[in-house]
């Protein structure tokens, strides 16, 4: 399979700051691919490229085989888009959106209301397909932008942050869609910056930060960079900080890295043998922990390893082009 989006060297400036520097990826047919980072890395500056939305002040963007610049119409018949606010129009009702949505393609009138009809079914809002969408939950709005992106059936889908502002629950349901349309062979952009959501969908994950590709692999690939697994434990007396953080260093042979709180403590491990050794070495010690356990590194902690700050920092400068 070839690559259904393929990126090299874009970049974006607005006046000093640069939202694309030298921005490289690409997407394979049939997979997903996770571009990961905070607010202000640069990630829906790529997209509004990517779906001709916007042009590049250096680089080149196509998607299957189409140049952006060189011709956008053939491109957006190519692709989908889903970005990060709902475009719902909400005096409509849903159905009304959608209908819209497939007479804007050019489809006949009875074939634009056909496939309204299909996707409030796929998407299970047929119930309420004739209340006006300002009538919607959350939840509701962003199946019903995803919706009028697939109108078109587009074999490529970009999603902005398809999740963002969504409640647990609601994200939950836009992952199984998502999950559905993947299996159906759909190729898929997916912007975010939330690491549990790159971590269940994408094949693949790129991690950006200031407007260029700092890291690209597989979840687990991008974690073995942090060195592995890890012993982590909250202690039951902040007192026992200190001998705690000298008997970890021993059994560890390592740095003992600080948690979020100052009860917590974390170290490198060899698998299970070493969280033993640690437990054996408390006991001796008479230091009692409130938990205790053998952690996988997350994609917050290679984010932090990559960038030297969190996937979600406060107070990450915004470089990106306000939404208008």
């Amino acid at each position: 399979m070839g690559d259904i989006i393929r990126v090299r060297g874009l970049e974006k400036r607005y006046g000093e700051v640069r939202a694309l520097d030298g921005l490289d990826l690409t997407v394979p047919e049939g997979t997903v691919l996770g571009l990961l980072g905070p607010n202000g890395a640069g990630k829906t500056t790529a997209v509004r490229v990517i779906t001709t939305l916007l042009r590049p002040d250096a680089g080149t963007a196509e998607v299957a085989g189409i140049d952006v610049l060189a011709d956008p119409m053939e491109v957006r018949r190519r692709i989908g888009l889903s970005g990060q606010y709902a475009a719902v129009d909400e005096h409509l009702t849903g159905r009304e959106n959608l209908e819209m949505v497939g007479r804007l393609y050019g489809f006949p009138r009875a074939r634009a209301r056909a496939r309204a009809g299909e996707l409030l079914e796929r998407f299970d809002l047929a119930d309420a397909g004739d209340r006006p969408s300002k009538t919607y939950s959350g939840g509701m709005r962003r199946r019903l932008d995803l919706a009028g992106a697939l109108v078109a059936a587009p074999p490529v889908l970009v999603l902005d942050e398809p999740t963002t502002g969504l409640d647990p629950r609601s994200r939950i349901q836009m992952w199984e869609v998502i999950r559905e349309l993947v299996s159906g062979g759909t190729s898929l952009l997916l912007t975010t910056q939330y690491l549990e959501e790159a971590d269940r969908l994408a094949d693949e994950i790129v991690v950006i930060d200031a407007g260029r590709a700092i890291a690209r692999g597989t979840a687990d690939q991008l974690k073995r960079q942090t060195g592995g697994e890890r012993v982590q434990l909250v202690l039951a007396d902040v007192a026992d900080r200190d001998r705690t953080r000298v008997l970890l260093g021993e059994v560890c042979r390592s740095d003992v890295r600080d948690g979020e709180t100052e009860r917590e403590l974390a170290a490198p491990a060899e698998g299970a043998a070493t969280l033993m050794e640690v437990l054996r070495r408390l006991e001796e010690e008479g230091i009692a922990v409130l938990d205790i356990g053998l952690r996988r590194p997350t994609l917050d902690d290679v984010f932090l390893t990559l960038t030297g700050h969190g996937a979600e920092a406060p107070g990450t400068a915004r470089t990106e082009e306000p939404a208008r």
